[in-house]
């Protein structure tokens, strides 16, 4: 938890991408500064020392301490401000305390501010020396992207190939992201191209990809071919975008393999990267998010306060005596909450990250 004890202002911005809206308050819960500035260095700046002169140290507390939010505590940090983070889901709870229900860029300024000098046990600590976190939250973004535009790409492929041949489909489909479909894909984009082809040609096509594989995987295309007489109106325009959406998909996938590389890279560099790849299930990429989300777990006083905002510990449900016992939590900030890990190793994985490596 930080320790306000020595703070004599509250600085709450709602970052966005071209202003925030900053409000400071006091330790009485007085506002001392309310007003739109633009999202750029001079005007933080000017800020930053106005506070500072007028009333001591400043804790600047934000909302996103990534993306639109990383200008603002690179500059706070270069003054000498401590910074803090108010997690999204944190934030959205306590503004119900709050009077009113209209939510406007100025009220979650203040509720930023009024909730780090009230509530400072709900801050998270953002530690500017770690920038392989920062490094990771950047590259594991852009690999989300990809794998969206991947799925994207995908889909559209199983979606051609099953209007104008669904047998073709169904030999290709469970292995349509493989180097070796894609191959094919790329070369011969409908039904009649891959017949003319022949049996040789694409078993010398595709063996570099797909050594023990090929000669099976042509016969399966072969006898797919042959469950099909009809050419499907829309076969000759698919020809032209079949290729087009393989060489696509494979470019996605090489590209995230790169990234899979540079995320290995920095994750390895990370003292708590043994601990968390060590851990059945959790692989570079998962590894990775957990390190994004919950750092060295320094932040969180006990294995209780990680589960909890992970949305690992059992909620209690008790009314009378008909209803006893607990069940999962549904809320919780921690990626992992979602993932398909079974709860033992959910369990095993908050009680060896905190238990082991945690304050």
């Amino acid at each position: 938890m930080i320790d306000t004890g020595d703070i004599d202002v509250f600085l709450g911005l709602d970052v966005g991408k071209g202003e925030h809206h900053a409000t400071a308050v006091t330790p009485a819960g007085k506002k001392a500064f309310d007003k739109r500035l633009p999202n750029a260095e001079p005007k933080l700046r000017e800020l930053f020392a106005k506070l500072q002169a007028k009333h001591g140290t400043v804790l600047v507390v934000v909302d996103q301490p990534a993306s639109i939010g990383a200008l603002p505590l690179a500059v706070a940090r270069d003054m000498g401000c401590p910074v803090a983070y108010l997690p999204g889901l944190t934030m959205r709870r306590i503004a119900d305390l709050y009077p009113g229900e209209a939510k406007t860029d100025a009220k979650d300024a203040f509720i930023i501010a009024d909730a780090a000098r009230a509530m400072p046990h709900t801050l998270r600590v953002i530690d500017g020396e770690d920038e392989t976190i920062a490094e990771l939250e950047m590259i594991v973004g852009f690999d989300d992207d990809l794998a969206g535009e991947a799925t994207r790409v995908a889909n559209r492929l199983h979606g051609l190939l099953t209007q104008i041949h669904p047998s073709l489909e169904r030999a290709l489909g469970p292995r349509l992201q493989h180097p070796a479909v894609l191959t094919l894909l790329e070369r011969f984009g409908s039904p009649a191209q891959i017949r003319k082809a022949g049996r040789r040609r694409l078993v010398t096509l595709l063996r570099p990809k797909a050594p023990r594989m090929a000669e099976r995987l042509v016969e399966d295309i072969f006898t797919a071919l042959d469950e099909q007489t009809v050419t499907v109106p829309g076969t000759e325009a698919a020809a032209l975008i079949v290729p087009s959406l393989a060489a696509s998909l494979t470019a996605v996938l090489d590209q995230r393999k790169l990234l899979a590389g540079q995320i290995e890279e920095l994750l390895e560099a990370h003292p708590l990267s043994k601990v968390l790849t060590s851990m059945p299930g959790v692989g570079v990429r998962t590894g990775a998010r957990i390190l994004i989300e919950v750092g060295d777990g320094s932040t969180f006083p006990t294995a209780a306060h990680l589960a909890a905002y992970a949305g690992l510990a059992p909620a209690t449900r008790s009314s009378g005596s008909s209803i006893r016992g607990e069940q999962p939590s549904r809320r919780g900030n921690f990626p992992i909450s979602m993932s398909s890990h079974c709860g033992e190793r959910r369990r095993d994985l908050k009680r060896r990250l905190v238990s082991d490596h945690g304050p």
